[in-house]
C-alpha cells in the first residue's frame, strides 16, 4: 500500500495525505484567526458639505469657493444676522437660488460648520416668510438644524 494514501473506509476512495493536511490547517487555523472589527470612517465635515453642494446637489459659488462660502454663512449667522437677511445673499450669490435650495444650503453649513449656532439660527427663524411669489416646500429650516 502506498504510504501517502489513505483509504476512506465508508466509500472506498483514496484521499492524499495533503488532502488531509489542508483540511487540519483550515479546521485548525480558524480557532487562531479572530476576524477583525469593521471599520466604519466618517468623513470629516469639510468634505462632508463639499460632496453634498458640489457633487449631489450642483451648487454653484461665487469665485468657486464652496468652503469659504459655508463658513461664511457661519460668519453671518454667529455676527447676528436673521435668517431672512441670510437667505437673501445666499439666494443672490449663489446657484440654484430659489428657496428650498439656500434654505438647505443655510442649514447646512451651520449644522456641519458651527453647530453651536444651529440654536442662534432657529431663534431668527421665527415668523420668516418667503418672499410674495416664491414656493417653499417647507417652512423654516430642514434637516439636521430643524432638529429631524
Amino acid at each position: 500500500m502506498n504510504p501517502y494514501r489513505h483509504v476512506n473506509r465508508s466509500n472506498g476512495r483514496r484521499t492524499s495525505s495533503a488532502a488531509w493536511s489542508l483540511a487540519f490547517a483550515a479546521a485548525t487555523s480558524g480557532a487562531v484567526l479572530v476576524a477583525a472589527p469593521q471599520a466604519h470612517a466618517v468623513p470629516s465635515p469639510e468634505v462632508d458639505y463639499l460632496y453634498n453642494v458640489t457633487v449631489r446637489r450642483h451648487y454653484t459659488f461665487p469665485n468657486n469657493d464652496a468652503l469659504g462660502y459655508g463658513h461664511g454663512i457661519c460668519d453671518k449667522v454667529t455676527g447676528g444676522e436673521s435668517f431672512a437677511e441670510v437667505m437673501g445673499n445666499v439666494k443672490s450669490d449663489v446657484t440654484p437660488n430659489d428657496e428650498y435650495a439656500a434654505n438647505y444650503l443655510i442649514s447646512y453649513a451651520v449644522s456641519q460648520f458651527c453647530p453651536e449656532q444651529i440654536w442662534q439660527l432657529r431663534n431668527s427663524t421665527a415668523g420668516y416668510q418667503p418672499p410674495p411669489g416664491t414656493d417653499s416646500p417647507v417652512g423654516g429650516l430642514q434637516g439636521d438644524v430643524a432638529g429631524k
